[in-house]
């Protein structure tokens, strides 16, 4: 008789691989509550709380925390509003070079990160545009469209071409078809690509460095402090909160996409 269940070679092999990856993100919350300042030590010599009230105290950790907020904020709006004109494009019509198109807008998030920032700096410093605020924003957009154009590109995909065109028999004009149609039926795929974005913004630190000058996002922040660390433990702390504000977003794109393998508005 056939089973449906795994062998346990196979589950052992993936707890091994997830302990993996997931162990040492367990051990930044463990060193966030341990009594040592100045060494990693295991076991921790002791587990304390003394280090969040620390962490709330730091000026340079609020502001860099504000930053990142800021910058990931207005990333995803931009990444909404282009990577959904660009899923509509190319999802609802056809034309010439549309598959080289698509390509070019996946391409900033395929490419190594290093690459992307390289090439923003380059055409920063070409264009004579200083290094601030906007360019930390213009940087992240570039790969957080990605991710909001793959989630509407497939949701538009999904979504039947005789709703739109019944929209359009009933009176409707390209506006009310698209607030009333096309949009409750793409709106939990955009909202899961915002947050996908949201959280890539939030962590990303390589295309920062290039784009960022004397800005400091609280990953940038996180990297000085480990070269030249004041309180280690503190580091921990911020890490652990940068864990949380990346993970809510990804879980909730999660359970927003499963369970959306049907077309979008069949049988209504």
């Amino acid at each position: 008789m056939h089973s449906d269940r795994a062998p346990m070679g196979l589950k052992v092999a993936a707890g091994l691989g997830l302990a993996f990856m997931h162990l040492p993100i367990l051990l930044i919350f463990v060193y966030a509550f341990t009594t040592e300042d100045k060494s990693y030590q295991w076991p921790p010599p002791g587990f304390t709380l003394k280090w969040f009230a620390v962490t709330w105290g730091r000026t340079d950790v609020w502001e860099a925390m504000s930053l990142s907020l800021k910058v990931a904020s207005i990333s995803t709006v931009i990444a909404l509003f282009l990577g959904t004109l660009c899923a509509a494009a190319v999802s609802r019509t056809k034309f010439f070079g549309r598959e080289a198109i698509s390509l070019l807008v996946i391409l900033p998030i395929a490419l190594p990160g290093i690459i992307t920032g390289i090439s923003l700096r380059s055409a920063f410093n070409l264009a004579e545009i200083p290094f601030s605020f906007w360019t930390i924003v213009l940087g992240h957009a570039t790969f957080c469209v990605v991710v909001v154009y793959n989630n509407a590109v497939a949701r538009f995909r999904r979504v039947s071409g005789s709703l739109v065109e019944a929209s359009m028999d009933l009176g409707a004009n390209s506006f009310q078809t698209f607030r009333y149609v096309i949009l409750p039926n793409i709106s939990t795929a955009l909202l899961a690509g915002g947050m996908l974005a949201f959280a890539l913004s939030f962590d990303e630190v390589i295309v920062t460095t290039f784009t960022a000058g004397q800005q400091q996002t609280l990953p940038i922040w996180m990297l000085e402090e480990l070269v030249r660390p004041r309180e280690r433990p503190v580091t921990n702390v911020v890490a652990m909160v940068v864990v949380i504000v990346t993970f809510l977003p990804i879980l909730g794109a999660y359970y927003l996409t499963r369970g959306t393998d049907t077309v979008a508005g069949q049988g209504k």
